[in-house]
């Protein structure tokens, strides 16, 4: 607690005081707002980015006036060609759902420092020595925001603190009233979080990322991560594994008909899109497109257990009979 906080008074939320999963990193509020502190400290002139991506990574790009080119990838989620970078330039990549670590070691050992790696789906997946990493807390935690960055460049500028506390409505709400009731709040946030400029964590989400068990995140993450497989694999189309020491962020399903998103809806199992954007950068057919139209990307975090993933599992199985 800070030397100069009131002593008594009312009681603010019971957190316990605990450590942070990324103690050593730079502490900032967005992943997106990470990504445009890289581009701002390292001076880049061209990156190259995935098709499939969140198209918030384009915002401090075209805000820096920093040109940007589009890669493809493939069925194991990696590029379908490697360009040749030249002065200036950066390859993007991202460690899709926490899965793809070990190609991200790969990407190291060709580009280097060239490289950045998108660790937003791969909170526990720590940086590869010299490479430009950042992540992004509410991905994997009910926090309103919040993100860390591994970097050896630093910004001339000393950034302003964020604030969070009028961004927990819908956190707030999901437990009192349920999800249905918090959404709108949720995807007000998620838009005012996109407007918000680069600032360091706020003291909020610091007190609310050191109160996590993250080693009991990590062992419900991946138990319910292979009890999906277990049940799925055979009937999934992609075909991904996940490594020792990897943490999902969700289990990725693309089934082999149609309709089966809706159909999780209908049963209250709600799944992500990743992401609506690429339904208009990609035509229908490309692999992207495909992903971001039929992929089913089942949740295995630590809210759920066995009995759960069960209940994914038997809709699942249910609509391919």
């Amino acid at each position: 607690m800070q030397e100069d906080s009131p002593i008594g008074g009312y009681f603010e939320l019971e957190l316990r005081q605990g450590n942070h999963y990324h103690a050593d990193a730079i502490r900032l509020n967005s992943g997106t707002n990470a990504f445009e502190y890289i581009l701002r400290s390292r001076k880049y002139r061209k990156v190259h980015i995935p098709y499939y991506t969140c198209e918030a990574m384009l915002v401090p790009l075209e805000r820096l006036n920093i040109e940007y080119a589009f890669y493809s990838i493939d069925r194991h989620l990696e590029p379908t060609g490697l360009p040749s970078l030249g002065n200036a330039e950066a390859f993007l990549y991202t460690d899709y759902f926490g899965l793809k670590h070990p190609y991200v070691e790969q990407l190291t050992s060709l580009y280097g420092d060239s490289l950045i790696v998108d660790n937003t789906q791969a909170f526990y997946a720590m940086p590869c020595n010299g490479v430009d990493t950042f992540y992004s807390a509410r991905k994997f935690f009910g926090v309103p925001d919040g993100a860390y960055l591994y970097t050896d460049s630093t910004l001339p500028v000393e950034l302003e603190q964020d604030r969070s506390h009028d961004r927990c409505s819908h956190l707030l709400k999901r437990i009192d009233l349920g999800a249905p009731d918090g959404y709108a709040d949720f995807q007000c946030n998620t838009q005012v979080l996109a407007d918000t400029p680069l600032r360091l964590m706020s003291r909020l989400t610091e007190t609310l990322l050191g109160n996590i068990d993250y080693e009991e995140v990590r062992t419900r993450r991946i138990a319910n991560y292979y009890t999906l497989e277990a049940a799925l694999r055979e009937s999934n189309q992609l075909k991904l594994t996940l490594t020792d020491g990897a943490v999902p962020l969700v289990y990725p399903y693309l089934p082999s008909t149609s309709g089966l998103k809706q159909r999780l809806i209908e049963e209250h199992i709600f799944v992500a899109t990743y992401w609506p954007n690429v339904l208009q950068w990609r035509n229908s057919g490309d692999w992207e497109h495909t992903l971001a139209q039929n992929a089913c990307f089942l949740p295995v975090d630590q809210r759920y257990g066995d009995s759960d993933m069960h209940r994914i599992c038997n809709v699942i199985l249910s609509h391919h009979e």
